[in-house]
């Protein structure tokens, strides 16, 4: 790319993003946030979206076109991702940036490195440890903050399971909330491991929580045999996953409703479901979903710093 263009987009790049953070600046401020998406491919010949962590910057490139010369198009980015630190005071050593590319057969959280760059963030006066290097994802979905505060907000003296819980955020939010007890669902060791660690670092790691490594189908058929209860289930799961853990291979468009029927033999009659997903064609099949409501509060949870509307599908279902 010759130097005038890249100049031009620099130039487009640092406009958007001192819109973005000024429009912002008054909610961050109100609502105390510190990790929050500063541009969200705003620009379409730019596709990054550009998170901020405190004093650092996660970023990541979203298409799904192929390129001639990957290498040339890393330098352009990593150029335009210098000049969006430089506008927002962050150093060029707090940049973190992962190439998404869309590709079949694989799982959520694909491995980059073993570096184990981690961070301790706040949100919603809690403390969460995040890694900028490992993983695509931080382990902090941040487009999920309001959603955690409406199950704190509902979760005092209930169970509370947590399917797919990855690093558990949702878990100790509910914790937070007062909840009886909390169950964490998740497949993946380091996981399960990351969420106990949240959870002392909040304090809140006892008896009253636990963490189970297991695939969520089998996981749920063996708690109906032992006649466990919930009061709150929160399930966001991967659009797709072919773990080699696990026997099933997971499509959410075609297995939401299994997914969601086979938990209803464990919700007590006034039971609150939260489902999420990020598959942006997602729909859900309302004629086969043993529910008598469904509500999609999608709108009610999507952050202000997200411009894409489209970064999930939320519902609350009740028996």
């Amino acid at each position: 790319m010759d130097s005038d263009k890249l100049n031009q987009q620099k130039e487009f790049l640092i406009n958007r993003i001192k819109k973005n953070e000024k429009q912002l600046r008054k909610w961050r401020k109100n609502e105390n946030i510190t990790c929050w998406r500063v541009y969200d491919k705003d620009i379409p010949e730019i596709p990054m979206v550009i998170d901020c962590y405190n004093n650092a910057i996660h970023a990541a490139e979203y298409r799904t076109f192929k390129v001639e010369n990957e290498k040339a198009r890393e330098i352009w980015l990593n150029d335009l991702l210098k000049s969006a630190a430089a506008t927002l005071e962050i150093p060029e050593e707090n940049i973190f940036f992962k190439f998404r590319k869309r590709q079949k057969g694989l799982q959520q959280y694909e491995k980059f490195s073993e570096t184990r760059r981690r961070m301790i963030v706040e949100e919603g006066g809690l403390r969460f440890i995040v890694n900028m290097t490992d993983y695509l994802d931080t382990g902090l979905f941040l487009d999920h903050r309001i959603t955690r505060d409406m199950v704190r907000s509902i979760s005092e003296g209930r169970r509370v399971l947590n399917l797919f819980s990855y690093t558990g955020s949702f878990s100790v939010y509910a914790a937070d909330g007062g909840a009886d007890r909390t169950v964490s669902v998740d497949l993946s060791n380091t996981y399960l491991s990351w969420t106990e660690e949240n959870f002392r670092l909040n304090g809140y790691y006892s008896g009253k929580q636990k963490f189970i490594k297991d695939d969520v189908f089998h996981y749920l058929k063996e708690a109906q045999k032992k006649g466990e209860r919930f009061d709150l289930v929160v399930i966001d799961p991967p659009t797709f996953s072919n773990s080699k853990m696990s026997n099933h291979v997971l499509d959410i468009q075609k297995d939401h409703v299994r997914l969601l029927n086979d938990i209803m033999p464990l919700l007590t009659p006034d039971a609150d479901v939260f489902f999420s997903t990020n598959f942006t064609r997602f729909k859900p099949d309302t004629e086969s979903l043993m529910y008598t409501k469904i509500e999609n509060i999608t709108d009610q949870t999507i952050p202000p710093d997200f411009r894409n509307k489209k970064i999930h599908y939320c519902y609350h279902l009740k028996k």
